[in-house]
């Protein structure tokens, strides 16, 4: 893959309280590495990857690694708003971690408005299943039923073994995609969460999709800014 050509570009934010793991997993989606010490992120970290959504489509992932100390705060909220997609990390060993996603992912709906953006929530450390060290307390219907109630995804992965990692950044990007050819994620001038090199392509594809997908009774789905 020629890696200067690229047809969109989505900014993605990993969100999550401190060491959770989410440069872990990045340095294992973008490198296919792993590292049992790795730095804890000071301020924003970024990451580049490139994913053939499909045949012919090349999608430029612009990652932002927020540190999820109290003090940097400041910092990694101003890259809220020029966020297209969110990845909501959490440790399957922390409860804390646990019950502190809510909190991230309002603190970004608050601040993204009137931009959309998608989740995913990732447990991590799922490992942990065959490590004496390490004992789970979030069990997986348990992170499912939240997931459920915030209207997003969840994927269990572990960056030490590389299972899942890929799947969880995948699903990100394709809800992303999805929500670019529906027009529930819309290109807007001065707004960096979603570019595309060429606009005639993206209303071409958009001709060729469904549209907006339609609740049960037949209506079509409203547009909600987070989910």
């Amino acid at each position: 893959m020629d890696l200067s050509l690229w047809q969109y570009q989505f900014r993605i934010i990993m969100l999550g309280d401190s060491t959770v793991g989410k440069s872990s997993l990045l340095k294992r989606y973008t490198e296919d590495a792993f590292l049992e010490n790795i730095n804890q992120t000071v301020g924003v970290d970024f990451y580049v990857h490139f994913l053939e959504v499909e045949p012919g489509v090349r999608i430029k992932l612009q990652f932002w690694d927020t540190a999820g100390q109290e003090r940097f705060r400041s910092v990694t909220r101003s890259y809220y708003r020029n966020s297209v997609g969110g990845l909501l990390v959490f440790d399957v060993t922390n409860r804390a971690s646990f019950d502190h996603v809510k909190d991230w992912h309002d603190e970004v709906c608050e601040r993204v408005v009137p931009h959309r953006v998608m989740f995913t929530l990732l447990g991590h450390k799922s490992d942990c299943d065959a490590d004496d060290h390490s004992e789970r307390v979030i069990s997986r219907e348990e992170a499912e039923k939240l997931a459920s109630r915030m209207g997003m995804p969840y994927v269990e992965a572990s960056a030490k073994t590389g299972n899942n990692v890929q799947e969880a950044f995948d699903v990100l990007s394709r809800r992303i995609y999805d929500g670019l050819l529906s027009g529930e994620v819309e290109l807007r001038e001065g707004w960096d969460g979603v570019k595309c090199t060429t606009p005639q392509g993206l209303n071409a594809q958009r001709e060729g999709a469904a549209g907006q997908p339609q609740t049960a009774d037949g209506t079509k789905r409203k547009k909600k800014c987070c989910g």
